[in-house]
Protein backbone atom coordinates (compact mmCIF):
# COMPACT_ATOMS: atom_id res chain seq x y z
CA UNK A 1 0.00 0.00 0.00
CA UNK A 2 2.87 2.50 0.77
CA UNK A 3 4.24 1.20 -3.25
CA UNK A 4 1.17 3.10 -4.37
CA UNK A 5 0.40 6.11 -2.22
CA UNK A 6 -2.03 4.10 0.12
CA UNK A 7 -4.67 5.02 -2.57
CA UNK A 8 -7.20 1.95 -1.32
CA UNK A 9 -7.17 3.92 2.24
CA UNK A 10 -7.31 7.25 0.73
CA UNK A 11 -10.54 5.97 -1.46
CA UNK A 12 -11.66 4.27 1.65
CA UNK A 13 -11.57 7.79 3.72
CA UNK A 14 -13.02 9.46 1.27
CA UNK A 15 -16.16 6.91 0.59
CA UNK A 16 -16.32 6.90 4.48
CA UNK A 17 -16.63 10.87 4.64
CA UNK A 18 -19.66 10.69 2.48
CA UNK A 19 -21.54 8.89 4.69
CA UNK A 20 -20.56 10.35 7.75
CA UNK A 21 -19.52 13.52 9.35
CA UNK A 22 -16.67 11.87 11.56
CA UNK A 23 -15.13 8.76 11.24
CA UNK A 24 -13.59 7.10 14.55
CA UNK A 25 -10.01 4.82 13.46
CA UNK A 26 -11.02 1.88 15.60
CA UNK A 27 -7.71 0.56 17.42
CA UNK A 28 -5.50 3.90 16.54
CA UNK A 29 -2.40 2.53 17.97
CA UNK A 30 -2.21 -0.06 15.02
CA UNK A 31 -0.92 2.84 12.90
CA UNK A 32 2.16 3.67 14.80
CA UNK A 33 3.11 -0.31 15.26
CA UNK A 34 0.77 -3.34 14.31
CA UNK A 35 1.44 -7.37 16.21
CA UNK A 36 2.60 -9.44 13.07
CA UNK A 37 2.04 -13.10 13.47
CA UNK A 38 3.21 -15.83 11.46
CA UNK A 39 0.77 -16.86 9.06
CA UNK A 40 0.31 -20.80 9.61
CA UNK A 41 0.10 -20.13 13.44
CA UNK A 42 -3.44 -20.72 15.76
CA UNK A 43 -2.80 -18.08 18.04
CA UNK A 44 -1.26 -14.85 18.94
CA UNK A 45 1.45 -15.67 21.04
CA UNK A 46 4.85 -16.01 18.68
CA UNK A 47 3.93 -12.42 17.37
CA UNK A 48 6.46 -8.99 17.48
CA UNK A 49 5.26 -5.86 17.28
CA UNK A 50 6.48 -4.20 13.90
CA UNK A 51 6.06 -0.39 13.01
CA UNK A 52 3.62 0.67 10.86
CA UNK A 53 3.61 3.56 8.51
CA UNK A 54 0.78 5.13 9.96
CA UNK A 55 2.37 8.61 9.41
CA UNK A 56 3.06 7.95 6.01
CA UNK A 57 -0.03 7.12 5.27
CA UNK A 58 -1.65 10.18 7.24
CA UNK A 59 0.44 12.57 5.63
CA UNK A 60 -0.68 10.96 2.03
CA UNK A 61 -4.59 11.31 2.95
CA UNK A 62 -4.20 14.82 4.49
CA UNK A 63 -2.26 15.68 0.96
CA UNK A 64 -4.88 14.44 -1.24
CA UNK A 65 -8.18 14.98 1.47
CA UNK A 66 -7.02 17.84 3.44
CA UNK A 67 -8.09 17.62 6.93
CA UNK A 68 -9.65 15.18 7.62
CA UNK A 69 -12.10 14.71 10.50
CA UNK A 70 -11.16 12.08 12.38
CA UNK A 71 -11.18 10.40 15.89
CA UNK A 72 -8.59 8.34 16.95
CA UNK A 73 -9.44 5.56 19.30
CA UNK A 74 -6.66 5.32 22.01
CA UNK A 75 -8.27 3.25 24.73
CA UNK A 76 -6.17 0.55 26.80
CA UNK A 77 -2.06 0.52 26.84
CA UNK A 78 -1.19 3.38 24.36
CA UNK A 79 2.66 4.04 24.16
CA UNK A 80 4.39 7.04 23.31
CA UNK A 81 4.79 6.49 19.60
CA UNK A 82 1.18 6.35 19.36
CA UNK A 83 0.36 9.25 21.17
CA UNK A 84 2.85 11.67 18.92
CA UNK A 85 1.34 10.18 15.77
CA UNK A 86 -2.17 10.97 17.15
CA UNK A 87 -1.13 14.57 18.81
CA UNK A 88 1.30 15.50 15.21
CA UNK A 89 -2.00 15.02 13.64
CA UNK A 90 -4.30 16.74 16.04
CA UNK A 91 -6.48 14.16 16.18
CA UNK A 92 -8.76 14.04 18.82
CA UNK A 93 -8.18 10.95 21.21
CA UNK A 94 -10.93 9.54 23.50
CA UNK A 95 -12.52 9.18 27.10
CA UNK A 96 -14.98 6.93 28.74
CA UNK A 97 -16.75 8.12 31.83
CA UNK A 98 -17.83 4.74 32.63
CA UNK A 99 -13.89 3.76 33.05
CA UNK A 100 -13.36 6.70 35.16
CA UNK A 101 -14.22 5.05 38.89
CA UNK A 102 -12.22 2.25 38.61
CA UNK A 103 -9.01 3.84 40.40
CA UNK A 104 -7.85 7.04 41.89
CA UNK A 105 -8.24 10.50 41.30
CA UNK A 106 -5.24 10.57 38.52
CA UNK A 107 -7.50 8.58 36.23
CA UNK A 108 -7.39 10.22 33.06
CA UNK A 109 -11.33 9.25 32.09
CA UNK A 110 -12.40 11.68 35.39
CA UNK A 111 -13.70 15.10 33.64
CA UNK A 112 -11.20 17.04 35.87
CA UNK A 113 -8.14 15.69 34.32
CA UNK A 114 -10.04 16.33 30.47
CA UNK A 115 -8.35 18.44 28.07
CA UNK A 116 -10.13 19.97 24.64
CA UNK A 117 -8.99 17.67 22.04
CA UNK A 118 -10.83 14.90 23.13
CA UNK A 119 -14.22 13.30 22.52
CA UNK A 120 -15.72 11.92 25.22
CA UNK A 121 -18.43 9.11 26.12
CA UNK A 122 -20.68 8.15 28.65
CA UNK A 123 -20.19 4.40 27.20
CA UNK A 124 -19.37 2.82 23.71
CA UNK A 125 -20.75 -0.05 21.66
CA UNK A 126 -18.87 -1.96 23.63
CA UNK A 127 -19.68 -0.60 26.95
CA UNK A 128 -22.59 -1.93 28.95
CA UNK A 129 -25.35 1.12 29.23
CA UNK A 130 -24.68 3.47 31.67
CA UNK A 131 -28.06 2.28 33.63
CA UNK A 132 -26.59 -1.43 33.00
CA UNK A 133 -23.20 -0.42 34.65
CA UNK A 134 -24.54 1.49 37.52
CA UNK A 135 -26.64 -1.61 38.47
CA UNK A 136 -25.18 -4.53 37.48
CA UNK A 137 -24.24 -6.93 39.67
CA UNK A 138 -21.46 -9.62 40.00
CA UNK A 139 -21.46 -12.89 38.01
CA UNK A 140 -24.44 -11.82 35.36
CA UNK A 141 -22.36 -10.52 32.47
CA UNK A 142 -20.25 -8.61 34.48
CA UNK A 143 -16.30 -9.49 34.67
CA UNK A 144 -15.98 -7.39 38.20
CA UNK A 145 -16.30 -8.55 41.27
CA UNK A 146 -19.22 -7.56 44.41
CA UNK A 147 -16.66 -5.60 45.61
CA UNK A 148 -14.96 -3.60 42.91
CA UNK A 149 -19.01 -2.89 41.54
CA UNK A 150 -19.51 -1.33 44.93
CA UNK A 151 -15.95 0.58 45.32
CA UNK A 152 -16.75 1.87 41.46
CA UNK A 153 -20.27 2.83 42.21
CA UNK A 154 -19.67 4.46 45.59
CA UNK A 155 -16.72 6.33 43.95
CA UNK A 156 -19.23 7.87 41.28
CA UNK A 157 -21.84 8.45 43.30
CA UNK A 158 -19.70 10.66 45.58
CA UNK A 159 -17.91 12.50 42.62
CA UNK A 160 -21.66 13.18 40.23
CA UNK A 161 -22.94 14.28 43.90
CA UNK A 162 -25.90 11.80 42.69
CA UNK A 163 -28.19 9.13 44.50
CA UNK A 164 -27.95 7.30 41.02
CA UNK A 165 -32.03 7.59 40.51
CA UNK A 166 -31.10 8.87 37.32
CA UNK A 167 -27.70 7.96 36.37
CA UNK A 168 -27.76 8.10 32.76
CA UNK A 169 -28.55 11.82 32.79
CA UNK A 170 -25.94 12.71 35.57
CA UNK A 171 -23.40 11.09 33.53
CA UNK A 172 -24.76 13.19 29.94
CA UNK A 173 -24.84 16.00 31.98
CA UNK A 174 -20.75 15.12 33.25
CA UNK A 175 -19.83 14.86 29.96
CA UNK A 176 -22.21 17.80 28.43
CA UNK A 177 -20.26 20.10 31.21
CA UNK A 178 -16.89 19.19 30.63
CA UNK A 179 -14.22 20.56 28.52
CA UNK A 180 -13.61 18.03 25.62
CA UNK A 181 -14.82 19.78 22.19
CA UNK A 182 -17.09 16.61 21.81
CA UNK A 183 -19.69 14.55 23.84
CA UNK A 184 -20.80 12.06 22.49
CA UNK A 185 -23.71 10.03 24.11
CA UNK A 186 -24.97 6.68 23.06
CA UNK A 187 -28.72 6.52 21.72
CA UNK A 188 -29.67 3.79 25.12
CA UNK A 189 -28.08 6.07 27.48
CA UNK A 190 -30.38 9.06 26.39
CA UNK A 191 -33.26 6.70 26.78
CA UNK A 192 -31.78 5.22 30.39
CA UNK A 193 -32.28 1.78 29.05
CA UNK A 194 -30.60 -1.19 30.78
CA UNK A 195 -28.43 -4.48 30.18
CA UNK A 196 -30.84 -5.54 27.63
CA UNK A 197 -30.14 -2.81 25.22
CA UNK A 198 -26.00 -3.33 25.57
CA UNK A 199 -25.29 -3.36 22.03
CA UNK A 200 -21.87 -5.76 21.96
CA UNK A 201 -20.20 -7.73 25.10
CA UNK A 202 -16.55 -8.30 23.68
CA UNK A 203 -15.13 -11.87 23.28
CA UNK A 204 -18.64 -13.28 23.07
CA UNK A 205 -20.03 -14.70 20.01
CA UNK A 206 -23.78 -14.78 20.69
CA UNK A 207 -26.56 -12.28 21.61
CA UNK A 208 -24.57 -8.56 19.97
CA UNK A 209 -26.10 -6.30 17.94
CA UNK A 210 -29.91 -7.00 17.91
CA UNK A 211 -30.78 -4.04 19.89
CA UNK A 212 -33.13 -1.97 17.58
CA UNK A 213 -34.45 1.42 18.50
CA UNK A 214 -37.98 1.59 18.58
CA UNK A 215 -40.25 4.29 16.41
CA UNK A 216 -42.03 6.39 19.29
CA UNK A 217 -38.99 5.45 21.94
CA UNK A 218 -38.00 9.15 21.54
CA UNK A 219 -40.44 11.15 23.47
CA UNK A 220 -40.43 15.44 23.55
CA UNK A 221 -39.17 15.72 27.51
CA UNK A 222 -35.98 13.57 25.88
CA UNK A 223 -35.78 16.32 23.37
CA UNK A 224 -36.53 19.23 25.78
CA UNK A 225 -33.79 18.26 28.31
CA UNK A 226 -31.43 17.40 25.75
CA UNK A 227 -32.02 20.67 24.02
CA UNK A 228 -32.03 22.62 27.35
CA UNK A 229 -28.30 20.69 28.76
CA UNK A 230 -26.73 21.41 25.27
CA UNK A 231 -27.62 24.85 25.80
CA UNK A 232 -26.80 25.74 29.15
CA UNK A 233 -23.22 23.77 29.02
CA UNK A 234 -22.47 26.41 25.79
CA UNK A 235 -22.06 23.41 23.09
CA UNK A 236 -24.60 24.95 21.15
CA UNK A 237 -23.44 28.41 21.59
CA UNK A 238 -19.82 27.07 20.69
CA UNK A 239 -20.15 25.31 17.75
CA UNK A 240 -22.06 28.67 16.39
CA UNK A 241 -18.64 30.65 17.52
CA UNK A 242 -16.59 28.09 15.14
CA UNK A 243 -18.57 28.35 12.75
CA UNK A 244 -18.45 32.10 12.73
CA UNK A 245 -14.52 31.84 13.09
CA UNK A 246 -14.49 29.72 10.01
CA UNK A 247 -16.53 32.36 7.90
CA UNK A 248 -14.51 34.81 9.11
CA UNK A 249 -11.39 32.48 8.39
CA UNK A 250 -12.91 31.66 4.87
CA UNK A 251 -13.42 35.58 4.46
Amino acid sequence: MLGDGFRWWIERVRATLQTVDIARIDHFRGFAACWEIPGGDKTAERGRWVEAPGRELFTAIRKTLGEIPIIAEDLGVITPDVERLRDDFGFPGMRILQFAFSSDTKNIDLPHNYHRNLAVYTGTHDNDTTAGWFNSVAGEGSTRTEEQISSERNFCMEYLNTSGQEIHWDFIREVLASVADMAIVPLQDLLGLGTEARMNLPNSTKGNWTWRFQAGALTDAHRDRLRHMTDIYGRIRRREVESMELDQNTA
